[in-house]
């Protein structure tokens, strides 16, 4: 059995990463094709569950019912489950490329669903050759994907837990297939304009939001970590001293490293430490409702 925080560094397998994340893609574009459009572009976003990358319920193409399609880390498949009762397992083995993959879950979305197109370009990402085309990616280490899996959980209930009492509009925890993270967003209610003219920056940055989120590291950032940003910043907000977390000038966001929290006596008390320090001088600096901030550390109680 895996550590109950393994280690996770990109640059140990990120050829195995890579491949995942291309996976992670074509459910988030089947998402974008089928699922009813929402504020902050959340029909987009996955989840993650027991088995893996999970897409919502989407609707069958056909009329027909829904679907669901995931990624299953525990048995290292794509599957493909409809309403009416059928389901398609696609393998995932050490050296099938994303193009082959990415064919037979469209093709079985197609049996079980309907027709449906995607557009195939990666996002996100520095490779551009579409997913379904893809050779490139066919590097699939199963060990790794289970601490990856074993450690992405772990991240995802400290994020699940750091968002529970808030009274704001918040996300539940996203997983998002553009940079392969994990992350919650807090909203004040209060609108913004958005920093930039296209497509995402427009749809999913038109409100005052502060985002904690973990992801496995990318050839920016190698080692996976906590992360944490306020959308629109004040100046001050990248000069608080959040120590054992530092802030990434580059990224512009605050980190805390996955190997810090795991190392740590409390690993799951320093990360939501971490996510409510940042988010309390988020809301300091930004000017945020103090009572709506206060709530996200239990003031007032949560429901019984």
């Amino acid at each position: 059995m895996p550590p109950e925080w393994p280690a996770v560094s990109y640059e140990d397998w990120r050829a195995t990463c890579d491949t995942l994340h291309a996976h992670t893609q074509v459910l988030g574009k089947l998402a974008i094709a089928l699922a009813p459009p929402e504020p902050q572009l959340q029909h987009a976003a996955l989840r993650l569950t027991a088995r893996g990358w999970e897409t919502p319920l989407l609707p069958a193409p056909d009329g027909s019912g829904a679907v669901v399609v995931a990624l299953d880390l525990r048995t290292h498949e794509a599957v493909v489950d409809a309403t009416t009762g059928g389901s398609v397992r696609v393998p995932l083995t050490p050296h099938r490329a994303v193009g082959e993959v990415t064919r037979e879950v469209l093709a079985a979305v197609g049996r079980l669903g309907g027709a449906v197109r995607i557009n195939s370009t990666p996002q996100e990402v520095p490779w551009t050759v579409p997913l379904d085309e893809d050779d490139e990616h066919a590097t699939y280490d199963p060990e790794q994907v289970v601490d990856y899996f074993t450690a992405a959980t772990r991240a995802a209930l400290v994020l699940a837990r750091f968002r529970a009492p808030y009274r704001g509009r918040s996300t539940p925890v996203h997983a998002w297939w553009g940079a392969f993270d994990l992350a919650v967003d807090l909203f004040s209610g209060v609108p913004m304009q958005p920093p930039a003219t296209g497509f995402i920056q427009r749809n999913s940055q038109d409100a005052q939001a502060v985002a904690v989120g973990w992801w496995p590291g990318d050839a920016r950032h190698p080692t996976a970590a906590f992360y944490a940003y306020a959308q629109p910043a004040q100046e001050d907000f990248a000069r608080a001293d959040l120590s054992p977390a530092r802030w990434d000038d580059v990224l512009g966001e605050y980190l805390l490293e996955w190997d810090d929290v795991r190392t740590a006596p409390d690993p799951e008390r320093l990360a939501l430490e971490f996510a409510r320090r940042v988010f309390r001088h988020a809301c300091a600096v930004c000017d945020w409702d103090e009572a709506l901030a206060a709530s996200a550390e239990g003031r007032p109680p949560p429901v019984a």
